[in-house]
């Protein structure tokens, strides 16, 4: 299935608002509860403004890109904190990325901005693979680097309180571009730091 443009507004408050109200109502809760009335518009705002941001929120802002002297060494953010929610049963999974990346003609992006594209992309109903794979091809089409590597280790809530429930266990996932795929130097410093 091909993957839709990102960055084009698709959300529609409305029909997030009365498919949680729906929801509500068909767990028997009562709508004039005093601590579910209002949890329709709560969720609503939650996915329109945070969660959610991921849909609307254009990358080209945050990721301005910049040209140092030179440099060919890695640069790698680790233990970068995130949440996202399972599109399989909408469930948070949480967890830390550590993305590297080897500058090809001295273009860097702000470290923060690493940071940034990680929230991005977790910012939408996910699976892990596909999250992993999505901060690595953007990284490799803004930046145009010799290689990125990403790593993400995560505890899905969907197979610890639920299901299996195996709390604590934890899933990684990789992706490797460039050197880091080629060059088994590049790819073992990286996954030794």
């Amino acid at each position: 299935m091909p993957e839709k443009d990102i960055f084009q507004p698709v959300m529609d408050k409305r029909k997030i608002h009365d498919g949680i109200k729906l929801f509500l109502e068909g767990l028997g809760l009562e709508e004039n509860d005093q601590h579910t009335e209002k949890t329709a518009e709560r969720v609503m705002k939650a996915w329109t403004t945070e969660f959610g941001k991921g849909y609307w929120q254009d990358l080209k802002g945050i990721t301005q890109t910049f040209f140092v002297d030179e440099t060919d060494e890695m640069i790698i953010v680790k233990n970068i904190p995130f949440m996202s929610f399972c599109a399989h049963h909408i469930v948070p999974f949480v967890g830390q990325a550590k993305v590297a990346y080897i500058p090809k003609d001295g273009k860097i992006v702000g470290l923060s901005k690493i940071a940034r594209v990680v929230d991005h992309f977790a910012s939408m109903l996910q699976i892990q693979e596909r999250l992993t794979q999505q901060i690595a091809k953007y990284l490799q089409k803004l930046l145009d680097p010799m290689g990125v590597g990403v790593i993400i280790e995560a505890e899905h809530f969907c197979m610890s309180q639920r299901g299996i429930k195996k709390p604590g266990s934890k899933t990684v996932t990789s992706s490797l571009i460039g050197v880091f795929r080629t060059d088994p130097r590049a790819r073992a410093e990286f996954l030794s730091l």
